[in-house]
């Protein structure tokens, strides 16, 4: 396998009050494709931050991340929707559905930068939706769905424009333990078909399912069960 993602020596510095806060404090990793990878650490450890920078919706202070050898610290706003757009689906705890659109129209939002025409977009989502067993839902809004089924909807746009890398953040924590285990499966699943899945979890059980798990703690990787022998 060839490394999809790559950070090195990765710094995330906030400016607070005329001090300046180390979110992340050079952290270097290498997330091959294919492969299931957690991360956890404390709530403050920098898990957030890393997935945010893994996802190119923010910058490192200092250091790369590059993904597929792209240096997205020099892309600008626009190269970066592209590249998300193209490489990047995500999975969030709560969900981030637009309260105002049906589950289709919310899948399709996720075409907007994708360069695909619009009269393509239908074919590409029902599809998705049928698969997640919630076509039948396509038409109602995010108040008129089960958290399971908010949560596939969220899946389903994160899966339409066919992305290599999947970033789950805490995608199971505002579901009930059988519906998670339902979400899980279909993740693991993705993987088995080739996709990339970095999770951020609190939940060890969750973390035990991964090839790999990455620890933080205050803004470092204390961790690495990759290198360290740990399944």
């Amino acid at each position: 396998m060839t490394a999809l993602v790559r950070a090195v020596d990765v710094h995330r510095i906030y400016p607070r009050a005329g001090i300046e806060l180390s979110a992340l404090g050079g952290v270097s990793l290498d997330i091959e494709r294919g492969s299931f990878v957690a991360i956890v650490g404390r709530s403050g450890s920098g898990k957030s931050t890393l997935m945010n920078l893994l996802g190119v919706l923010d910058q490192p202070t200092r250091g790369q991340i590059l993904l597929e050898g792209t240096d997205t610290g020099k892309l600008d706003d626009k190269a970066a929707s592209r590249l998300r757009s193209r490489l990047i689906g995500f999975l969030f705890q709560s969900f981030n559905l637009i309260p105002q659109m049906t589950v289709l129209e919310n899948v399709e939002t996720a075409l907007l930068y994708s360069g695909r025409p619009e009269k393509e977009w239908r074919a590409r989502s029902e599809p998705l939706l049928d698969r997640l067993g919630i076509l039948e839902r396509s038409s109602h809004r995010p108040s008129e769905l089960s958290g399971g089924e908010a949560q596939r909807a969220a899946l389903a746009r994160a899966l339409v424009n066919d992305p290599e890398l999947l970033l789950a953040d805490e995608p199971t924590g505002n579901l009930d333990s059988r519906t998670g285990e339902e979400v899980l499966a279909l993740l693991e699943g993705l993987v088995a078909e080739g996709r990339t899945l970095v999770l951020v979890t609190h939940d060890p059980s969750i973390a035990a399912r991964a090839d790999r798990v990455i620890e933080l703690s205050d803004g470092r990787l204390v961790r690495d069960s990759e290198s360290d022998g740990v399944a």
